[in-house]
């Protein structure tokens, strides 16, 4: 039954191996798990995974193998409430939308400590207390024009902070690109030099040598011709970014092939004080900023790779991080890496001709002295070429 799942990984290019197979079918048949497909979901990720970093394609491979068998798993599953409560979502016409208050960071965050103290029960569809489906700017599924939401999931993306463990998923660098053209676009930017041993063979210098030499063979050597560019490049991940994930993986896995030199971490919206490397322990092994800005000679070039789609509390406001109480705005942060390398691009996988209704966006923008480009052939040409001046 499962032979066509093995191949379906393989496919997928995960390195799962006919011993690690067998250790499956062996643990199924000696009933270590129940009949729920969450339970043979972490079995298979267990015994078939060896790496972390191959997690995301064996969730994509899972979806795609298993769709829409959940139901045989539980048949007597009830409708989740989460969907209940979607059905009782408001829909406002664009005018009423306009008619909500905006409450402003510093009078939100009062306001939320005062409805903590007073609430005592659950709410739903309304307009003032901590609920769901409303117009009230505390909770979620609902409309309103800045908020606060607390646990489900964000639709509109308006809001200024928001209060759930969340979860990333890491770029994947080994996608296949679909076209080379990204890489001809980044190629632009490399720079090969000759240092080092002299190691390798200079034909040319040879031939002359020779000639000079009556004939006699005279070998001459030189160093190795290798790409001198050094890159850093800091990925937004998560929130709005999870619609681009397609092509910023098509710029990952492209980059990482091109760039030899190459360092990135991640950061969500903006850079503030750490960014990391693995979102699955994101909250456990940081980087300090600081100590990036310090790491790396000012000749690195660096690049920005996001949407710029936030709340411009979290670019100007101390403590306007949507996940957590930063002490310095990131706009400071910003400065701070433009000022430590000199050569900068931030790469937009938004539409450029949306860029004019963000107001984030015009902020950063602004902060990156205008050297923003879409991510297009068009873009990623105009930002190499930036970075190479």
């Amino acid at each position: 039954m499962l032979i066509d799942f093995f191949f379906t990984l393989k496919d997928a290019k995960i390195p799962v191996s006919i011993k690690e197979f067998l250790t499956l079918l062996e643990a199924l048949q000696k009933n270590v798990i129940d009949t729920s497909l969450d339970d043979f979901y972490y079995l298979a990720r267990l015994t078939l995974v060896k790496d972390e970093a191959h997690y995301d394609k064996f969730d994509r491979a899972f979806g795609l193998y298993f769709k829409g068998i959940a139901a045989h798993f539980d048949e007597k599953s009830e409708i989740p409430l989460d969907w209940l409560l979607q059905k009782m979502k408001r829909e406002l016409t664009d005018e009423q939308k306009a008619q909500l208050e905006k409450f402003g960071y510093d009078k939100l965050m009062d306001r939320l400590a005062e409805l903590l103290k007073e609430q005592k029960e659950r709410h739903e569809g309304g307009s003032k207390w901590i609920g769901t489906g409303g117009t009230s700017p505390f909770g979620h599924g609902g409309t309103n024009p800045e908020g606060i939401r607390i646990g489900g999931k964000g639709g509109n993306r308006t809001a200024v902070k928001v209060w759930e463990e969340r979860a990333f998923k890491d770029y994947d660098g080994e996608r296949e690109i679909g076209t080379r053209n990204i890489k001809v676009a980044l190629r632009r930017l490399r720079k090969f030099a000759r240092e080092g041993a002299h190691e390798e063979l200079a034909l040319d210098a040879t031939i002359h040598a020779t000639a000079s030499n009556a004939g006699f063979l005279d070998l001459k050597m030189q160093p190795e011709r290798k790409n001198n560019i050094k890159v850093l490049m800091l990925f937004d991940v998560g929130g709005s970014m999870d619609d681009h994930i397609e092509r910023t993986e098509e710029l990952f896995a492209a980059s990482r092939t091109e760039f030899k030199n190459m360092e990135f971490y991640y950061f969500h919206n903006c850079v503030y004080d750490f960014v990391w490397k693995n979102n699955r322990r994101r909250q456990s092994e940081r980087f300090n900023t600081w100590d990036i800005l310090r790491k790396y000679p000012p000749d690195t070039k660096l690049i920005f790779v996001g949407d710029a789609t936030m709340s411009p509390y979290e670019v100007l406001h101390p403590g306007g991080s949507v996940e957590y109480n930063n002490r310095e705005a990131g706009s400071e942060w910003l400065t701070r890496f433009t000022n430590a390398f000199p050569k900068f691009a931030w790469l937009n996988p938004e539409p450029e001709g949306s860029w004019q209704y963000r107001q984030s966006i015009a902020i950063i923008r602004q902060l990156m002295n205008n050297r923003m480009y879409p991510i297009t052939i068009d873009g990623l040409e105009r930002a190499m070429r930036a970075l190479s001046k």
